[in-house]
């Protein structure tokens, strides 16, 4: 009985450490996502733009030029597999200013 409650308690020790580490790797992934789709769109050039991932929010933070690429690079982020919400903390900066 010893040896079934020690293996029942292990077992859901591990289950426990493995779902944490689960989700910080698919936290990793959208991040890695979300920060080469934003560098690689043409008009967003997002490489600059600053990116942070917790439990599947994406919070992006820097500037852009325009409420319009504001609001791609949000449908950008919002497209990426894992998702599950934006916060668009992004700035609207003018070329220039």
């Amino acid at each position: 009985m010893r040896i079934l409650s020690l293996f029942l308690a292990f077992f859901f020790l591990f289950q426990t450490v493995a779902v944490f580490a689960d989700d910080k790797a698919s936290d990793d992934m959208i991040y890695d996502q979300v920060r080469r789709k934003l560098a690689n769109d043409p008009d967003v050039k997002g490489g600059t733009l600053e990116v942070e991932v917790k439990d599947g929010t994406v919070t992006i933070k820097g500037s852009v030029e325009n409420d319009k690429l504001k609001s791609k690079a949000e449908r950008i982020t919002k497209k990426v597999k894992g998702v599950k919400g934006v916060v668009n903390q992004l700035v609207i900066k003018p070329r220039g200013a």
